[in-house]
């Protein structure tokens, strides 16, 4: 299957919108497709290439919130916990992750939910790469986007929020 024709997501307009540079990437889709495939694609390290994730907290009513880490990294629950003042935070399973979103998993972007007023936390290790890669919202669609800008863009919070994989 080819890859995507390029298109222009509301990631983009965003950035766009914040004069913030991005450099739109498009790889092929495929089933399983993880975030050191997607680095492996458009050639990037794993660690440059952030997976957005979707965490509820345990109390009522609580709005969910986005951890942005590293592709060859998982996320640490407590470590989120701890970072965003809450007692528990639980991954949402896929489909309340696209439910809650309205967008489909390896196309979930922090830059297409602004709207909704989400917590946004990216692991630490974002400092060490002038560019990342993200998700444009849309499965297939990248931006490679300049690390400082995307942060002032998401008003998010950095901390220690993985265990490596092993």
């Amino acid at each position: 299957m080819p890859a995507p024709k390029p298109i222009k997501t509301l990631a983009m307009r965003v950035l766009e919108g914040h004069r913030v540079p991005y450099q739109p990437v498009y790889y092929e889709v495929v089933d399983h497709l993880s975030a050191v495939a997607v680095a492996a694609a458009i050639g990037l390290p794993a660690e440059q290439t952030f997976k957005t994730l979707v965490v509820l907290p345990e109390r009522s009513g609580a709005r969910p919130i986005l951890a942005l880490i590293p592709g060859n990294c998982q996320l640490d629950l407590k470590k989120l916990a701890a970072a965003a003042g809450e007692k528990k935070v639980q991954m949402a399973p896929q489909r309340e992750a696209e439910r809650l979103t309205g967008l489909e998993k390896g196309g979930i972007s922090p830059l297409a939910l602004l709207d909704r007023g989400w917590p946004i936390f990216v692991d630490e290790t974002v400092i060490l790469f002038d560019r990342i890669e993200i998700s444009a919202g849309r499965v297939g669609v990248g931006v490679i986007v300049e690390v400082t800008g995307l942060l002032d863009v998401l008003a998010a919070k950095i901390a220690d929020l993985t265990v490596a994989e092993v």
